[in-house]
């Protein structure tokens, strides 16, 4: 008995060593590259499912990769509105934002999640800094308006992106960007933290963005789009078959991959550990967007590789 005993201890310790022997390529595919990762307030709702995002972020930052994270935080942004008789109004996906919303989104953002993420990374082993827009004018941004010209009160667009200041963060400590910015004069805006994140992602030339959110990807008749190509990330917005918050989604991956960053991935960010299994497993989970014209084989490394099983991109929108 004792040597069945022991032969099953050993099969266990062997099957620990080959899953973290499989994610090896993956790890050495991302070592030393930037991933900026964008996390939704409606993960954040979840106790459990914030400290699970930031042990991804921990392992991330321990096996050499550079992680940056932006966060929103629609649902609770929401929530005190409601409490404080503010009626959320939203258009193509952007949050009206009169004065009052402005100083609601401000507190929830930047007073409150904001600080819990970086507590949760803390936790998790690695050094986090919390900051916002206004500080150091990390995002500067100038005001935006909807589709049809309408006044979306204080809802901005970045335009710059203090990249200086960035990398001397990130020498040190994961950067946790909360979604308000400034224009440079003391006025804030309430940016959507999808754009966001693709802004900061162009800004440091990020090898990929990853925007998890609360459904499983890009859903085209009633079925998850595995993969599909920045053009034909375009054409669904242009076509207006997307709609509501998938619609800054595919804004924020075609800007940031416009601007050079290699690849994109929309996420589940409802399920625990959803970044590390979309990034060092093979299958993915959500819906990759990548570039129509692929990369040579031989600048390809790991996991990547092995993507090819699954559909070709934008095949499932043919």
């Amino acid at each position: 008995m004792t040597q069945l005993a022991d032969l099953g201890v050993r099969q266990r310790t062997l099957t620990k060593a080959r899953v973290l022997l499989d994610a090896l390529p993956y790890m050495r595919e991302h070592f030393n590259r930037t991933i900026v990762v964008k996390v939704g307030g409606a993960a954040m709702s979840d106790e459990r499912l914030s400290e699970r995002f930031a042990e991804d972020i921990a392992l991330l930052r321990m096996v050499g990769v550079r992680p940056i994270v932006v966060h929103g935080g629609g649902p609770q942004i929401s929530a005190l509105s409601e409490r404080l008789g503010l009626t959320p109004e939203f258009r193509d996906g952007h949050r009206v934002t009169d004065a009052e919303t402005l100083e609601v989104a401000k507190m929830v953002l930047v007073g409150k999640l904001n600080k819990d993420l970086v507590v949760h990374v803390n936790r998790a082993g690695v050094p986090a800094l919390g900051l916002s827009g206004d500080d150091g004018n990390l995002l500067v941004a100038q005001k935006r308006s909807g589709t049809s010209g309408e006044d979306l009160g204080f809802v901005g667009d970045v335009t710059t992106v203090n990249r200086e200041l960035l990398s001397q963060l990130m020498e040190s400590a994961v950067p946790v960007i909360a979604s308000v910015a400034t224009d440079g004069n003391g006025q804030s805006y309430n940016v959507n933290a999808d754009l966001v994140a693709a802004a900061v992602a162009s800004s440091v030339e990020a090898s990929k963005i990853v925007l998890l959110t609360d459904v499983p990807g890009v859903i085209q008749d009633d079925e998850l789009v595995s993969e599909l190509t920045v053009d034909d990330a375009e054409k669904l917005i242009e076509s207006g078959h997307v709609s509501g918050g998938m619609i800054p989604k595919l804004e924020a991956v075609v800007r940031a991959m416009r601007s050079g960053v290699g690849r994109a991935h929309i996420v589940d960010g409802r399920v625990e550990h959803a970044l590390i299994l979309e990034l060092f497993t093979p299958e993915g989970m959500g819906t990759m967007i990548t570039h129509p014209v692929p990369v040579p084989v031989e600048e390809e490394v790991g996991g990547e590789l092995e993507r090819g099983a699954r559909p070709e991109a934008g095949g499932a929108l043919a």
